[in-house]
């Protein structure tokens, strides 16, 4: 009894994974010398691929089905086995199972400040973090170049590879996309969409399919994050620059009320008061002269002026109350755009 049971386990007539846990990227079916009976039976379930190996080289690949392994299924192997047709003996072969369900909620991350290059700021130090999905789809190329003949690769040891290749790809996706460095840090889903546009092609380079990616936050140095907040704002004061003045003007009273601790704090206010108002009597003229239909290059001309005689801190102190004002939504986004980026030329 003891002799037939040793020589049952001689061949092999089933050959399955029944995938247990998470994180199991490619498993290899143990043989233990065995051989496989010709006619045996090959399960490949939903969400996993198969490839058999003979001598080194990758021969057939399977997906989903259960299959009889004959020369009918295994054309490729019998070319490099040289079998007839009618094979009838147990034969030795390698076989792979990968699994190739998504691995969702990967993580990625800048434990330090990274440095871009943008057009409009030049150097940059960021940090950001988020996560993404990838998948298997390309089971002959990843046994090549990642999981090789080990009995089993896992998703943790591919992690420290995808993390280092995103990284790597962030300020491609930056340059590449043509977009503003501020227009992508203010939207994260366009972040997202530019960062796998770049993945894409590196990730396909090892059998994979990035199928999600999300930046879920971007840190910025704290000058550059003043202005991106006030970017944001200036899209919404729009051409009505009238009413921003009155708005910032009302503002600047009580801050100068509360000055009068100190005769500093009081001179302080009262200058910061006092360009307010001059500004807006000088924004005010020229909306008025383009209402009455004046010359549209005077008007322009005295604004430009008006803007030349500012200090960057009073452009910075504008840019912030034309936050406040699209906050409460006084104004609209398509005001005040011709001044938007004439204005945010002068911060940098």
């Amino acid at each position: 009894m003891a002799l037939m049971d040793f020589i049952k386990k001689q061949f092999i007539d089933i050959i399955q994974w029944t995938e247990e846990g998470d994180g199991t990227l490619a498993w290899r079916f143990p043989m233990r010398d065995m051989e496989i009976q010709n006619g045996g039976s090959l399960t490949v379930r939903e969400s996993q691929m198969a490839i058999f190996v003979n001598e080194g080289k990758i021969a057939d690949v399977f997906g989903p089905g259960t299959y009889k392994l004959t020369t009918q299924t295994l054309p490729v192997l019998t070319y490099l086995k040289n079998w007839d047709k009618l094979f009838e003996s147990p034969f030795k072969s390698d076989v792979y199972f990968f699994s190739t369900r998504q691995q969702i909620d990967q993580k990625w991350g800048t434990p330090q400040p990274i440095t871009i290059r943008d057009k409009d700021f030049g150097a940059v130090r960021i940090r950001a973090f988020g996560n993404y999905a990838f998948r298997v789809t390309d089971p002959k190329l990843f046994h090549t170049e990642i999981s090789g003949t080990r009995e089993e690769y896992t998703v943790s040891e591919l992690d420290g590879q995808l993390r280092g290749l995103v990284l790597q790809n962030i300020s491609n996706a930056i340059a590449a996309s043509g977009i503003p460095f501020l227009d992508l840090a203010s939207n994260q889903i366009e972040f997202a969409k530019a960062l796998r546009t770049q993945l894409d092609p590196e990730m396909a380079k090892l059998g994979l399919k990035l199928e999600n990616m999300t930046v879920q936050s971007v840190s910025l140095p704290e000058e550059l994050q003043k202005i991106l907040d006030q970017k944001i704002g200036m899209g919404m004061v729009g051409n009505d620059m009238g009413k921003f003045m009155q708005y910032q003007t009302a503002q600047a009273i009580p801050k100068f009320a509360e000055g009068g601790g100190g005769g500093g704090g009081i001179a302080g206010d009262a200058m910061g008061l006092g360009a307010g108002v001059a500004l807006g009597q000088v924004l005010a003229q020229n909306l008025q002269a383009g209402l009455q239909g004046n010359n549209q290059g005077a008007a322009q001309a005295a604004a430009a002026q008006a803007a030349a005689t500012l200090k960057p801190d009073d452009i910075l102190s504008t840019l912030e109350k034309l936050g406040e004002l699209k906050a409460k939504g006084i104004l609209s986004e398509d005001e005040f755009a011709a001044k938007k980026a004439e204005l945010l030329k002068k911060l940098v």
